[in-house]
Formats: C-alpha cells, structure tokens, sequence
C-alpha cells in the first residue's frame, strides 16, 4: 500500500480531519490531501509527527512505498547534496579557467570563446540551482 492510502486510513482511524492536521503541522488543508493523494510528499519531521499523531509505528507508515522511500534519501542524503554542490563550483571554475585561457590564445576564434561561455553560464546555473535547493 501506498504512503498516501495509509496517511489516510490513519487519520480517519485517528479521528481527524485534514483541517485538524493542517493546523498541528502547520501546512494547508491541500498540503495534507496532497500528501494522500501522493502529488507531493512530507518531509521527514512531518512523517515522524504524523506517526505520533496517528499512533502507528514509522516501520508500518514507511514500508512497502518505495517512491516515498526515494524522496526521503533524497531530501536527506546531505553528503549526495554535497557532492553535487561541490561538482558544480568545480565545473564553474574549470570553465572561467578554459574561457580565459582560450581568450589569451586563440583571440581569433571567437566561435570557441562563445562556446566556452554558454558552458560557462550553463555551470553557473546549475551551481545556483543547487544553492537555492539547499535553502
């Protein structure tokens, strides 16, 4: 069963309704339906919180949902995280390397130089992606 269907069946076990767990975890009604519709996912405090309120164990809530195992490696797997960040600023500063270097050598080339750039603009977005994802 599905981490959503389980979110469900538990709250109405619990007695509560979406407004009532809403307003414990401090999101929106449609934050909770989303969840047990599984067009997003909680993160792990709210997993954890969500156990204690509806009195399952997180072994019971958690298995058997490999998607929602998934997201929660992914949104708590700080050393992968890490990595990635530190991969961008890498490529980031390979690339202003290359672009000067190309720059001092071939100042005729223009079309290399070009090239160089967008690789270089395309390094810095993807550097910014992974510092505003961590925010």
């Amino acid at each position: 069963m599905e981490i959503g269907q389980k979110l469900k069946e538990a709250r109405m076990r619990a007695g509560f309704t979406q407004e009532n767990i809403a307003e414990k975890l401090n999101v929106s009604r449609q934050t909770i339906s989303n969840w047990e519709n599984e067009k997003s996912y909680p993160d792990i405090v709210n997993v954890i919180t969500l156990s204690d309120l509806y009195s399952i164990s997180l072994d019971d809530l958690l298995k058997g949902d490999e998607k929602m195992m998934e997201h929660l490696e992914e949104s708590t797997n700080v050393v992968k995280s890490n990595k990635k960040l530190l991969g961008a600023v890498v490529i980031n500063i390979v690339m202003m390397v290359l672009l000067i270097t190309l720059s001092v050598f071939v100042p005729e080339k223009t079309y290399y130089l070009a090239g160089v750039f967008c690789i270089m603009i395309i390094g810095a977005a993807v550097l910014l992606y992974e510092i505003i994802k961590r925010i």
